[in-house]
């Protein structure tokens, strides 16, 4: 009689090894559905990553909506069929004499489908610190400025506007106050000059005359 409780606990000790080894064989299913989880979050993300700068170079600025300095919404695509000049532009800089050269650039061949377009920035020196009034003020007492002048704008660096990565990427980066970016009628970024480069230079005109003219 004392042998059936001895060879029960042996088969309920065999009982129990079999168990844990099954649970040692099904473990590592659970490591292996982790790792199949991982590539789902990355093909999720990826179609609101940014524009790479090579993808930016071939944009049209056209896509945009911009606010002007009065807080009015402009969608750039108002401007497809003209030839723009894009300014950062500066209250305080030694080249903000500049701004009468850009308005009469504006004058001069607004009527043939043309405008220059000023973008307020702090990013160079400091000499743009005021706010959207201050800026809007200065420009039309100081220099009589009629062309559109957009709200202050990040023209470098991290955080910079899309329409200054639009344009650097096809031109390069402005390196000062008053650079010039023209853009064609389909919104693409075709020339630059630097900062130095006054308003009313010939390669300036000349460059916007070609412009008018394409097809």
């Amino acid at each position: 009689m004392k042998l059936l409780p001895e060879r029960m606990r042996r088969c309920l000790v065999l009982v129990g090894v079999l168990a844990v080894a099954a649970c040692d064989r099904q473990e590592p299913a659970k490591p292996s559905a982790r790792i199949a989880s991982v590539p789902s979050v990355p093909s999720a993300q990826a179609p609101s990553a940014p524009l790479e700068d090579g993808a930016r170079a071939g944009t049209s600025i056209h896509g945009l909506t911009l606010a002007r300095l009065d807080g009015a919404e402009v969608a750039l695509s108002a401007f497809a069929g003209k030839v723009l000049l894009v300014v950062n532009t500066a209250s305080e800089c030694g080249y903000t004499p500049q701004y009468e050269g850009l308005q009469a650039l504006h004058t001069k061949y607004e009527g043939r489908g043309f405008a220059v377009l000023g973008f307020p920035s702090n990013d160079f020196g400091g000499q743009e610190p005021g706010g959207s009034t201050e800026i809007a003020t200065f420009c039309r007492s100081r220099y009589g400025v009629t062309f559109p002048m957009f709200e202050k704008v990040k023209t470098t660096g991290t955080g910079r506007a899309e329409l200054y990565a639009i344009l650097a990427a096809a031109q390069g980066e402005p390196k000062w106050n008053f650079h010039k970016y023209l853009v064609d009628k389909r919104g693409m970024t075709v020339a630059a000059w630097a900062s130095a480069t006054k308003p009313e230079s010939k390669e300036i005109a000349d460059a916007i005359e070609a412009a008018l003219t394409a097809r």
